[in-house]
């Protein structure tokens, strides 16, 4: 299984948004995560389909993973598909209907996937793992970047994964979001996580080149296909 490093792009420089785009895809990481909030699912408010844009112009080879932090991510779907979202995470806890978003998705071409937040337990994923190819498990509460790994998320990981081998789904990829860095990243990944975005570890970096590489290592060491 592919071990992924998605910068955040929730922790770039906004004054110098392009540069940091092309430095994230100069770093070798294998995606951008660009974190939407509306300010009522979570207490933030962050950007719109039209920075999804923007990081399709400025480097429109570099996969796009769109997670949509909405109460009614269902409403967006189509303009940020539109703008460049390659992948399209919503959350369990949404007020809308999952399986119809994710079948939505998936009719665009896009690879759909859920979400879930720290207070959620692992077997509300359990009815969307043959409708989705990834979850993403939080691993801060969503709304603000630069926050401290939950450890305790790690058990959801583990057993997502255990249930999705169960249901023959071997190569459904797993994510885990916030306070990742080189010690919580193979903690992750030791769980059964292959995906790992970081923000403010990787963007804080003067060689953000190595420390995806490094951060790529150490959870592709630590990395087990059956916690």
């Amino acid at each position: 299984m592919q071990i992924q490093i998605l910068p955040s792009l929730l922790a770039a420089d906004f004054g110098h948004l392009a540069d940091d785009i092309a430095r994230a895809e100069a770093s070798g990481a294998e995606a951008l995560h660009l974190d939407v909030m509306d300010a009522h699912f979570v207490p933030n408010l962050s950007f719109g389909p039209d920075v999804v844009a923007v990081a399709r112009a400025v480097a429109p080879g570099f996969y796009r993973h769109v997670h949509l932090m909405m109460t009614r991510p269902d409403l967006y779907l189509e303009p940020f598909a539109a703008a460049g979202a390659q992948t399209i995470q919503i959350h369990v806890e949404a007020d809308c209907d999952i399986h119809a978003g994710l079948a939505r998705i998936r009719a665009m071409g896009l690879r759909p996937a859920v979400v879930i937040n720290p207070e959620t337990p692992a077997d509300a994923v359990y009815p969307y793992l043959r409708e989705c190819d990834e979850v993403l498990v939080m691993t801060v509460h969503p709304g603000y970047g630069g926050q401290s790994f939950i450890a305790g998320c790690l058990r959801k990981v583990s057993d997502i994964r255990r249930r999705a081998s169960v249901l023959g789904l071997d190569g459904l990829d797993i994510m885990v979001d916030g306070g990742v860095n080189g010690e919580t990243g193979p903690q992750a990944a030791a769980a059964g996580a292959n995906q790992f975005v970081a923000g403010s570890y990787l963007f804080r970096q003067k060689d953000m080149a190595s420390a995806v590489r490094e951060l790529r290592s150490a959870c592709a060491a630590s990395f087990t296909a059956s916690p």
